[in-house]
């Protein structure tokens, strides 16, 4: 999904169990019918012909790279139309060592689909950190470290989308099907005015921020993500400590973070 490259590198230890990968919809073993929302869809129209928003580039052939159990060479696919791979899944010219090109599916709706959002590959990740002008001669890096980093990266999102959840059922009832993620986006510098705040007051900056933007059944709702740091990493590839909040964008959200501010204030 995301390809920040602000998580910082932590080494764990090997003795970690990695997170099972959760087959995508198109294995056989999830061959059944899946009917969309109404309420995300267009009437008469599938998922794939109802383009409300605009499909990312890299989530446009991202199930080629999912790991499914019962294809070994799902990996290898590449595109028939100039029997390539997509560039981002392109080794650098001066990589010193192979790195993976699986890419693992997130629990994550995509709006305007039945699929959802897809997390980068280690091949991936490592392109977009040098397209922002980071340089793998600067530091100590190992193929390790590269697993590490995407296992931290796709912890953080799914972590950010529970906390999404959990506003959102303050409005269950005029969305029964849940909220889907329209878009996202990444403000590292670009600290909120509650950051701010809270570090005239003497508490350290987040180490990143990110906007997602999602989909309340034809409202789009943003939410801002500050990531601040939560020390070692757990046994769940869990370090961050998250603050998400529905954006002051309307009355609506003005009126939940009220709501919930006095909950937690009188709980």
């Amino acid at each position: 999904m995301g390809l920040s490259a602000s998580s910082p590198s932590i080494a764990l230890p090997a003795s970690v169990s990695e997170k099972p990968q959760t087959a995508p919809s198109e294995c056989p073993m999830h061959q059944k019918n899946m009917e969309g929302c109404p309420v995300h869809m267009k009437s008469g129209s599938s998922p794939d012909e109802n383009q409300n928003f605009a499909v990312p580039a890299h989530q446009e052939r991202a199930y080629e790279y999912v790991e499914c159990p019962v294809k070994s060479n799902v990996h290898e696919k590449i595109d028939p139309s100039n029997m390539m791979p997509p560039p981002n899944q392109v080794p650098s010219p001066d990589q010193p060592f192979p790195l993976s090109t699986v890419r693992e599916e997130s629990s994550i709706p995509r709006a305007a689909s039945e699929k959802k959002w897809v997390y980068p590959s280690e091949q991936m990740f490592w392109n977009a950190m040098l397209r922002k002008g980071w340089r793998w001669k600067d530091d100590d890096l190992k193929p390790e470290d590269m697993s590490n980093i995407i296992k931290l990266h796709n912890q953080n999102n799914e972590q950010a989308w529970k906390e999404i959840l959990k506003w959102e059922a303050l409005h269950a009832r005029e969305c029964p099907c849940g909220p889907a993620l329209i878009r996202f986006g990444g403000k590292a510098k670009e600290y909120s005015p509650r950051a701010r705040i809270r570090s005239w007051m003497g508490y350290e900056l987040p180490f990143d921020r990110h906007d997602w933007v999602v989909d309340r059944c034809g409202t789009e709702v943003r939410y801002v993500i500050d990531y601040y740091d939560g020390g070692e990493v757990d046994k769940n590839y869990q370090f961050t400590i998250l603050d998400v909040r529905p954006a002051f964008d309307s009355f609506s959200a003005v009126w939940d973070r009220m709501k919930v501010a006095w909950w937690r204030w009188t709980s």
